[in-house]
């Protein structure tokens, strides 16, 4: 509705524009007219009482024009610009009355600017003054009143337009960022409830196993991974909103230990293999880094049916020094190509469960917390997806500061 009332603002605008436009047009012709016949009045009339009256008429005219006789040989003007009309002639003194002729050349474009315009006026000549013409030619060109008033609607509109745009632009960034600290809270909120039946979780399985000597139990180191998982989960949620802290980390090690974790949680026709150099550091933040990889590997356990493998490569990269390469690939069902941006918009899902939310999550987390990138890197239908994350290497910017 607001489009189309601007529309109708904007069509109205032009429409009565135009319409001024029109009118003052006509009645800059008739005063070209009338131009005109006071010139030729002034030419053929005798009467010298008149002749004041006349000339008031003809120098009240705004309009700009050139008269010139049937050949296109330059008469006389009026209205145009006086510093271009008059050229000085080179040599010449300064007192010298006869130092300036006209400017042909300006002349010249003015003429064919007028012609292309307006058609012109022909005055008719006495026969009595008819030598070798017979008639002259008086082009015009719109006055700079009616110039202005042709641009005046498009500047407006620029104007509104420009306008529209700004408070549109402040006030949808002024309800994102209500949006935000509403999530933000929330976020907080959660993690902060979080926090109690964490540690009651804590002090519950400490009474297990002091209770039934469980000390060495798999099964209860387990529930401690666990338990330090919904940790690390609840510090997330309350990092949210804050910048965090990146700290120099192996990327092989923290892509391993959470592997390990992940892995023994998920279905056991899936394999899981971790390649690379073991020796790149780049600056990460732990929980937030675990998040990334939380969402990729469920996302390529979802792709896959039945068995498969995901593998984790971890590289330097030899065409651009200062970068590590993370590509982490499945075998699953792959992703067609028109898809390979779309996967990280928010609300994107291919299943009937989710939010759509992991994959945009993940691209926010390395690019804005981290400075680095995620993309598809490949992918084919029937054989699989691999996504590339790309990191700085903290390393090299030691030695480039060294």
């Amino acid at each position: 509705m607001l489009i189309a009332f601007a529309l109708i603002i904007a069509s109205g605008s032009l429409f009565y524009t135009s319409y001024l436009v029109k009118n003052i047009a006509r009645s800059e012709r008739t005063r070209a007219q009338v131009w005109a016949l006071s010139m030729k009045q002034i030419i053929t009339s005798d009467d010298n009482d008149f002749l004041p009256y006349v000339f008031a008429v003809r120098d009240s005219s705004t309009v700009p024009a050139i008269v010139t006789d049937e050949k296109g040989d330059f008469i006389t003007s009026k209205g145009l610009d006086s510093t271009k009309t008059f050229i000085k002639i080179p040599g010449a003194q300064p007192n010298d009355k006869n130092a300036k002729h006209y400017d042909l050349g300006y002349f010249q474009s003015e003429l064919k600017y007028m012609a292309s315009e307006h058609e012109p006026i022909k005055i008719l000549l006495p026969k009595s003054l008819q030598s070798n013409d017979s008639y002259w030619l008086i082009y015009y060109k719109d006055s700079p009143l009616l110039q202005k008033l042709k641009i005046f609607p498009y500047v407006q509109l620029t104007v509104i337009a420009l306008f529209l745009i700004v408070a549109y632009t402040a006030f949808n960034s002024s309800r994102t960022s209500e949006q935000n600290q509403v999530w933000v809270g929330l976020a907080k909120e959660t993690a902060h409830q979080l926090g109690t039946p964490i540690s009651s979780l804590m002090a519950w399985v400490e009474l297990i196993k002091d209770k039934f000597h469980a000390e060495k139990d798999p099964l209860m180191a387990e529930m401690e991974n666990d338990i330090r998982r919904l940790e690390i989960i609840a510090d997330r949620f309350s990092k949210i909103g804050s910048k965090p802290k990146l700290e120099e980390h192996s990327v092989y090690d923290v892509i391993r230990d959470f592997v390990d974790y992940f892995s023994v949680r998920v279905s056991h026709n899936i394999s899981f293999e971790i390649t690379g150099n073991p020796n790149l550091h780049a600056g990460l933040n732990v929980p937030l880094f675990d998040w990334v990889l939380e969402n990729l590997l469920k996302n390529a356990v979802n792709a896959i049916e039945g068995k498969g493998k995901i593998k984790v490569e971890i590289n330097a990269n030899k065409t651009k020094k200062g970068q590590i390469l993370i590509d982490v690939s499945d075998t699953g069902k792959g992703i067609p190509r028109s898809k390979f941006d779309t996967v990280f918009q928010p609300g994107y899902t291919t299943r009937k469960r989710g939010w759509g939310l992991g994959l945009s999550l993940t691209r926010r987390i390395i690019k804005n917390y981290h400075d680095g990138l995620i993309f598809v890197r490949d992918s084919e239908i029937g054989k699989g997806t691999t996504f590339r994350i790309v990191l700085k290497n903290s390393q090299n910017d030691k030695k480039t500061a060294a």
